[in-house]
């Protein structure tokens, strides 16, 4: 008996959408604010994926504006294959409303995209046995109408189907033709510790529809299972005819009410079939695998020296893409980033970062800032909460970035020249909620009374020419989540430049 371990892609990976061809497995995922838009996943057997691209992977099909709030831009994507091609239909929120690509191959080219005249949000694609386009949405409520895919117009009213039992936020609807029923499957209850999974089944569209008698049949919530906010689920049947589940988690931790940084991500669980209802679960951390053959892609590099003429699929940069600002090949094995704002804060920030993946991880960079520049590593989960260890004017520091308040917690004098940036993520132990500043006093006593807080501590500082970690500051990293930050997206760590240019030697980003 094999196993895996969920969850089956780790990091802020929210909102899958699966689709089969054949032996291929397909995942799309939200990706809010940063761009390239709709990050694109690939598997031979559900457990193992690899990132292949982006949907949305150039400005003409995705351009943010620069004051675009975190966590607006490209909501739960939905991913399908008809009649020989891959649709992908999404919500550019802050931008431009409902779209929907195509392409032959889902690594690339995707279509320029086709405006789709609904309202609301989280839209889904389905065809009916003569070839019908159903679109269904959330908005208000879950709604149906009729639409040509190749224009995007509206074939009729959009009508009310079916909005769950009774919770807030119905949301994310798939539609399924599956045998004599056509089932329609939601999430309720916020995406929250609330969140929660309904099905409902009609014999005909647009309904009515009659909801499963025991929904919602999964959710998490009011449980101490250590995978929470579980829901926004999406249906595949395998090639050997079994049925599994992609949707989306959460691994809190920390003291109450537990806190996760690393964001929503994607989840697997079995499908069974009782009364002709389809019923997912349970989701489990170690679980049964598929029986289909395993299949393991080489493991995606650690380290990220820039000696390719284009950056690789996992880096993302904020609401737009920018080769002005982002440069390849300009310096030899170096990554060239041109300030765009004088602040991680300020519109137009610029920032180029991989999704933290690991509960424990250390992120490495090799940064030099010359006489007029002034860059460094972020850990960022919006422009009011990130970490950052800079170098400028030979002086590197730690700032935090809490809310309303910026705060320059330690720096030190360094030598000119290249510098080694760095920042440990550990859950081994927390910290009370307060700033430690190194160096501390060894024989100083913890205050007593005080409770451990977040879900893990971030350590920022630098290496020395001989290897030699120096720690400036001990963070808690409950700053950094979205239990406290609000929004929907997860820890990104990176580069980033505030002043002038930076050059980066190379990135690291390995598990601890």
């Amino acid at each position: 008996m094999a196993f895996f371990d969920n969850p089956v892609i780790p990091g802020f990976s929210p909102d899958p959408s699966i689709c089969r061809v054949g032996e291929d497995y397909y995942v799309a995922t939200s990706s809010f604010e940063y761009v390239p838009g709709v990050p694109l996943w690939h598997s031979r057997d559900l457990v193992h994926w690899r990132l292949i691209g982006h949907a949305l992977d150039r400005p003409s099909q995705l351009t943010l504006p620069d004051d675009a709030p975190s966590s607006c831009g490209v909501y739960a994507p939905t991913l399908r294959y008809h009649d020989g091609r891959f649709w992908m239909i999404t919500t550019v929120v802050a931008g431009a409303g409902n779209i929907l690509v195509t392409a032959e191959d889902p690594a690339g080219p995707w279509s320029e995209p086709v405006p789709v005249g609904i309202p609301g949000i989280d839209p889904d694609l389905a065809w009916d046995d003569e070839g019908n386009c159903w679109c269904v949405f959330s908005h208000g409520g879950i709604r149906g109408v009729r639409i040509d895919p190749e224009t995007g117009e509206l074939l009729g009213e959009p009508v009310e189907m079916w909005s769950g039992s009774g919770l807030q936020y119905p949301e994310g609807p798939h539609l399924y033709r599956i045998g004599d029923w056509w089932y329609l499957l939601l999430s309720e209850g916020g995406t929250e510790r609330g969140h929660a999974m309904s099905v409902a089944r009609a014999r005909s569209l647009p309904g009515p529809f009659e909801p499963h008698p025991d929904n919602p049949v999964l959710s998490h919530r009011s449980t101490g299972h250590p995978v929470q906010n579980t829901g926004h689920g999406d249906l595949v049947r395998a090639h050997d005819d079994t049925w599994w589940m992609v949707l989306l988690g959460t691994r809190p931790r920390g003291d109450t009410p537990k806190f996760h940084g690393m964001g929503r991500e994607t989840f697997l669980v079995p499908v069974r079939w009782e009364d002709e209802w389809p019923l997912p679960g349970p989701l489990e951390l170690r679980a049964e695998a598929p029986r289909l053959a395993p299949h393991a892609w080489p493991a995606e590099p650690h380290r990220d020296d820039f000696d390719s003429p284009a950056l690789a699929p996992c880096w993302v940069s904020l609401r737009r893409q920018d080769p002005d600002a982002v440069r390849l090949g300009e310096r030899p094995g170096h990554l060239m980033l041109r300030a765009r704002a004088d602040g991680m804060d300020r519109p137009g920030a610029l920032f180029v970062g991989r999704r933290q993946r690991d509960a424990d991880c250390v992120a490495r960079t090799r940064i030099d800032v010359g006489d007029e520049g002034r860059g460094g590593i972020a850990v960022r989960l919006d422009e009011a909460h990130h970490y950052q260890v800079e170098v400028e004017d030979g002086t590197v520091r730690a700032v935090a970035r809490i809310g309303p308040s910026r705060t320059t917690v330690a720096e030190r004098r360094v030598p000119a020249g290249p510098l080694t940036l760095r920042v440990d993520v550990t859950t081994e132990d927390v910290l009370p909620p307060t700033v430690t500043v190194r160096p501390a006093d060894p024989d100083a006593e913890a205050p007593s009374g005080l409770r451990v807080g977040g879900p893990d501590t971030l350590r920022l500082g630098y290496e020395t020419e001989d290897g030699h970690v120096e720690v400036l500051a001990e963070l808690d990293g409950r700053y950094l989540t979205t239990e406290v930050a609000g929004g929907f997206t997860g820890r990104v760590i990176g580069m980033y430049a505030t002043r002038g240019e930076a050059a980066f030697d190379w990135f690291e980003l390995r598990p601890a």
